[in-house]
């Protein structure tokens, strides 16, 4: 009997294999990602590359066209992917447990909506806006601005929801819907002032695709992503104090004001990096923290780990199927993530509907 009550419950048993399935459902998805495509790669061609990168053997000539996609195209996009999931995930989490609501989302503190206005600018002013920058910075032009609109909004959507030192959640959530809906009237007359070009430009970027990742690119989201993502989780246990709500958290000793900013800008830069490499990606992080927490719990020292490996995999799976479904065209990575997130997201608006 004592050994019957020592066993750990199944929620508990569950919850210790979460991190080294996280990390096995990753590493899957991103050998797919790699592997499958238009293009397919052998595990030989796989595996010969690797080998020539490292200067373990010379590249056999019959893998040099496997060498070329994976080099070029398919390992930086795969690794982009990976990275902006996680981030999405991992913002996702910590929203989630920051405004005590299942039904949150990153977009809420206003990140998206703010980073889809600058860029938009960037697209259809150009040269008349940013002056010498833009053809300082060329390429680059168009993420700096969207990560930097991201943060602005972010930064207004709290200074707007800060009333007297304290930004009480339902006040962040409602300047959070201003900000929203501010940058979406704006957007929306940059986008009546575009020429045709302009508007497909727009259009494309606001769908969300990963076609553009490059190799220059991912020590930028690494840093800009994987940092965040650290601090994050070490926010884990005061996350897990705000769910008993703030008062509670308090006098468990938690600094509950400097805590909801610090989650707000680290999501936000999160968030931001990833919107500015490859558009609007939305219900990754939705989808992954609620499913995390479903079948895990609600600890947040694996809930926001979790989703961040789930939703890593959950956007190269997804980019998978963006450049595999309508091969040899290319779908918008945004729009599987909205086919995948939106029945999810019905069906969850229905399963609380019915008090389950």
């Amino acid at each position: 009997m004592s050994a019957s009550l020592a066993a750990p419950l199944p929620r508990e048993r569950r919850a210790l294999a979460l991190l080294p399935l996280g990390l096995l459902v990753l590493a899957g998805a991103m050998l797919a990602g790699v592997l499958l495509g238009p293009a397919r790669i052998s595990a030989a061609g796989l595996f010969a590359t690797l080998a020539d990168a490292l200067g373990l053997a010379p590249l056999p000539a019959e893998h040099a066209r496997d060498a070329a996609v994976l080099g070029v195209v398919r390992a930086p996009r795969v690794l982009m992917a990976a990275l902006i999931g996680a981030g999405l995930g991992a913002a996702g989490a910590a929203m989630q447990g920051l405004f005590r609501n299942p039904l949150a989302d990153p977009g809420l503190i206003g990140v998206s909506a703010g980073a889809a206005l600058a860029a938009v600018a960037a697209i259809v002013l150009g040269g008349s806006l940013f002056g010498a920058a833009a053809g300082l910075v060329g390429l680059w032009l168009l993420p700096l601005a969207a990560f930097a609109g991201g943060l602005l909004a972010t930064l207004l959507m709290a200074r707007l929801g800060t009333v007297g030192g304290v930004a009480s959640v339902a006040t962040l959530l409602l300047a959070g819907v201003a900000v929203n809906a501010l940058a979406g009237a704006l957007t929306g007359v940059l986008v009546f002032m575009a020429d045709d070009r302009q508007v497909r430009d727009i259009t494309f970027w606001t769908l969300g695709s990963l076609a553009g990742a490059r190799w220059a690119q991912l020590p930028v989201v690494l840093a800009l992503v994987g940092v965040p993502l650290l601090l994050l989780c070490a926010l884990a246990r005061p996350l897990n104090a705000l769910l008993l709500g703030e008062a509670e958290a308090f006098h468990l000793g938690v600094r509950v004001e400097a805590v909801k900013r610090l989650a707000v800008v680290l999501a936000a830069v999160a968030v931001a990096a990833g919107v500015a490499f490859t558009g609007l990606i939305g219900f990754v992080g939705l989808v992954v923290p609620h499913l995390v927490r479903l079948g895990f719990g609600a600890d947040h020292r694996l809930v926001l780990p979790g989703a961040a490996l789930l939703g890593g995999a959950l956007l190269v799976l997804a980019d998978l199927a963006a450049r595999s479904l309508a091969a040899p065209a290319e779908l918008p990575v945004g729009v599987v993530t909205a086919l995948l997130g939106a029945p999810f997201f019905l069906w969850l608006l229905r399963r609380r509907g019915a008090g389950a």
